[in-house]
């Protein structure tokens, strides 16, 4: 999900980073919704908001949800930068540092809310501006190594080019193009996940509350944990092969002999069948 970059992408890997993202992005906005009493998983509310607070002259409110745009933005910004910085050095490293980012914002908001919430409207303020950079943080490592086929945080987007696609399809030529095909699987995969997500967190905030954000971060870490399994075990299994054509001694080649055995019978036929070549 996250090792491959833009082009390389196959549509699993954009299914799998969606679904899951598309699942997370869904409970922080109903989430924040019952908290807070607010959207977090997109601006789209926030800058009718802001236009409708800048018409009353209400300047300080202007700053607030000026600001909340703004860490929405700035995820996005510190994403794709970390995501163009590193990418030459380690992909997985430059793809999962914004979710670790974001696994910390969301771990904070959900201490802190269990813990020392006192429900005043500057401490709501803060986590809400809190959460904001978060899913930006999240919306913009998705958009930016998908080279854009993959945004979760919302669904205005998706829902449109769902119905440009499905207005297609009601041709037989359209129907057979797989890219497009392809396409509307993805969004489709994303709508399900977020509203899954959604309806999850509905139905286990009352019971979770606060501790709804560490079930959140639980799901990222599965995103960063699959990547990071895939890569060991890659690895792993490249130096066990190095070290048997090679016959070098090798550390990772040394557990592996000691944890399944090492293949004497193999070997041994090996070298019988060599005897009978020479003897002939």
């Amino acid at each position: 999900m996250l090792r491959n970059y833009s082009n390389s992408r196959t549509l699993g890997d954009n299914i799998r980073l969606g679904t899951l993202t598309a699942f997370t992005a869904g409970t922080i906005n109903i989430a924040s919704l019952l908290i807070f009493l607010s959207f977090t998983s997109n601006v789209t509310g926030h800058y009718a908001i802001l236009a409708a607070e800048i018409s009353k002259a209400n300047w300080s409110q202007v700053a607030v949800v000026g600001m909340w745009i703004f860490l929405f933005f700035f995820g996005g910004f510190v994403s794709n930068f970390i995501v163009i910085t590193f990418n030459q050095k380690s992909k997985y490293f430059a793809h999962a540092m914004p979710l670790v980012l974001e696994i910390a914002c969301l771990l904070f908001v959900g201490i802190y809310g269990q813990f020392y919430y006192r429900k005043t409207l500057e401490e709501t303020e803060y986590l809400v501006a809190l959460m904001l950079f978060a899913t930006g943080l999240q919306n913009g490592l998705t958009a930016s190594i998908s080279n854009f086929s993959v945004k979760t945080t919302h669904l205005t987007g998706t829902t449109t080019d769902l119905g440009i696609l499905f207005s297609m399809f009601t041709q037989r030529k359209f129907r057979k193009n797989g890219e497009l095909v392809a396409r509307a699987k993805l969004l489709m995969s994303i709508m399900v996940s977020y509203v899954l997500g959604a309806v999850f967190s509905g139905l286990t905030y009352y019971y979770l509350e606060f501790r709804v954000f560490y079930v959140i971060s639980l799901c990222l870490l599965v995103v960063i944990g699959y990547d990071a399994y895939k890569i060991h075990i890659r690895h792993f299994n490249t130096k066990y092969r190095y070290s048997k054509i090679y016959k070098k001694p090798n550390l990772m080649a040394y557990f592996y002999d000691k944890i399944h055995g090492i293949p004497v019978i193999k070997e041994q036929k090996r070298d019988k069948k060599r005897k009978l070549v020479f003897d002939e």
